[in-house]
């Protein structure tokens, strides 16, 4: 027990160095938009992805002005000032839409998308516009609809926990709404301060609990959507059990907007628990790493909520480039980092499962150091070591960035051999490559940092990221969707016979194409719409 002891100091005298006078609030992707549209706008933003507008669609005139602002009022109809909504918040997609609009109903949206339905107007639903693949913005003059005055909490049971919300609902307002009702969302994001549920929903966001919540096929009950056509379906169902016919609504689940715009949402919510543990550990090699899952999975079994890594990579960059955030471990530099985080409902028994584990870890050689928090304000510093990674890759320059799941076993694989693939075909320190994500569900976030897009960075990335993630049978979207950036490239992960069931079925749907186009399918087969 004396070595035991002598962790637990060193863990929790550890935690006192994370702690900052700084607000350590959630990342918004709102405020890191600001500070990115200040540089140069780099042509490079669409990572090369080239497509030609389709000559069906028609163009917005001064009567569909006139006919919407009939049906929403003149002040959510706007043709002005429409920078941010053309441009995602990492600058890299930007569209020349000319019209934004503000339904505040599903009425509205249906009489929307009825009209440019008949008229061959193109529209792209838009949320809090913090996807990364280019999926919630204009790729040229659509129609912009935000759904964000449509942000309602309709019904919440406490009975089952179900959740039903208007599709506009800010992810944190719905988390802030839920704790004082004793109950969480199963999703959580860093950008959870911008997102909407809607645009969610729609892209099957996966988050920071998914190993212990599940996907959001699973936690969704219900949708209510609007076709093409303009008409309301309605599938809003708050049933655990429904086994009658077709369940449609996993069809507008990852849809990414292309099949019919999400109105409302119910969602199966778990209660609140009271017990909450968070570790901050350091592992000297990708191997400790996966053998610290393993146990986690094991010996912690039924309360591990979150399992997530970072490289030394990503550290560097958390404590370089974001304000307030400390290296847990200031005189030592570790390979990989990992944030486990238990929730239970028995405080003693919770913490006296997760010491044991750590002084196991610590006994096996599978940890070098850590960090236990003491209280939220050291959970909150820890978290935001994890959760400002993509912000401070904003801040340090251009980034290239890929979601992909792989066999947790392969999955740092490949970021050493695209690392070595750059230092390699890359003169000069242009390029750094670093790795995090979701290990617990085996997400990889590989992102490749530079001053600058450039084309040759791009050529030795692309499409070996790819061609290697289906060589391992993983897939080339883990939960960001395939937007824009992607688009074609789906055939990495799905057979021909398959994406050709999801064109028939685009088709049926939204015969027209006006929906999000240029996004989610191959160019190929939609351009003909």
């Amino acid at each position: 027990m004396e070595k035991w002891r002598a962790a637990r100091r060193l863990l929790r005298h550890s935690s006192q160095s994370l702690i900052s006078n700084r607000s350590l609030a959630s990342i918004n992707h709102s405020s890191v938009s600001d500070s990115v549209t200040r540089r140069q706008v780099s042509p490079y933003r669409c990572y090369g992805t080239k497509v030609e507008r389709n000559q069906s669609f028609s163009t917005v005139n001064s009567d569909d002005v006139d006919y919407f602002k009939g049906v929403l009022g003149e002040n959510n109809v706007s043709q002005d000032d429409l920078e941010a909504a053309n441009t995602d918040w990492m600058n890299k997609y930007r569209g020349s839409s000319k019209l934004l609009l503000r339904p505040k109903s599903t009425e509205q949206v249906s009489q929307i998308l009825k009209y440019c339905n008949s008229r061959r107007l193109a529209v792209v639903p838009q949320g809090g516009n913090t996807g990364l693949v280019g999926g919630s913005v204009p790729v040229f003059d659509e129609v912009i609809v935000n759904m964000g005055l449509m942000n309602n909490i309709i019904a919440f049971d406490k009975v089952s926990g179900i959740l039903v919300c208007e599709a506009g609902c800010i992810l944190e307002n719905l988390i802030t709404f839920l704790d004082n009702e004793g109950f969480i969302m199963p999703l959580d994001l860093g950008a959870k301060g911008s997102c909407q549920i809607g645009g969610n929903v729609s892209t099957n966001a996966g988050g920071l609990r998914l190993v212990r919540y599940g996907s959001l096929h699973g936690t969704v009950l219900g949708v209510e959507a609007v076709l093409a056509n303009g008409e309301v379906l309605d599938i809003l169902g708050t049933l655990r059990k429904d086994n009658t016919g077709y369940d449609l609504k996993h069809l507008f689940i990852g849809s990414e907007g292309s099949l019919g715009i999400i109105t409302k949402v119910s969602i199966l919510t778990p209660p609140k628990l009271s017990s909450v543990n968070l570790a901050f550990l350091a592992c000297e090699d990708y191997v400790s790493c996966q053998r610290l899952l393993q146990e986690a999975k094991r010996r912690l079994g039924e309360i591990l909520s979150a399992f997530e890594f970072l490289d030394e990579g990503s550290m560097n960059l958390v404590v370089n480039h974001l304000d307030g955030v400390r290296n847990p471990f200031p005189s030592t530099m570790h390979k990989f980092y990992v944030l486990i985080e238990t929730t239970g409902s028995d405080e003693s028994y919770d913490k006296e499962k997760l010491e044991a584990f750590l002084l196991r870890s610590l006994e096996d050689g599978l940890v070098s150091d850590g960090v236990i928090a003491q209280d939220i304000n050291q959970a909150s510093s820890i978290w935001r070591i994890r959760e400002g990674v993509p912000e401070a890759l904003q801040k340090a320059g251009a980034v290239y960035k890929y979601d992909l799941s792989l066999p947790v076993e392969k999955l740092y694989d490949l970021v050493e051999e695209m690392r070595a693939r750059l230092v390699f075909l890359i003169s000069g320190d242009s390029a750094k490559t670093i790795g995090y994500g979701h290990l617990g569900d085996g997400n990889l976030h590989l992102n490749i940092s530079a001053q600058q897009y450039d084309s040759n960075i791009l050529a030795q990335i692309e499409p070996f990221v790819y061609e290697w993630t289906s060589k391992h049978r993983g897939s080339i979207s883990a939960e960001h969707g395939l937007g824009l950036m992607k688009a074609n490239k789906i055939y990495y992960s799905k057979s021909p016979e398959t994406v050709q069931v999801m064109a028939s079925i685009k088709k049926l749907l939204d015969p027209n194409g006006i929906l999000n186009p240029y996004k989610v399918l191959p160019h190929s087969l939609t351009s003909n719409n």
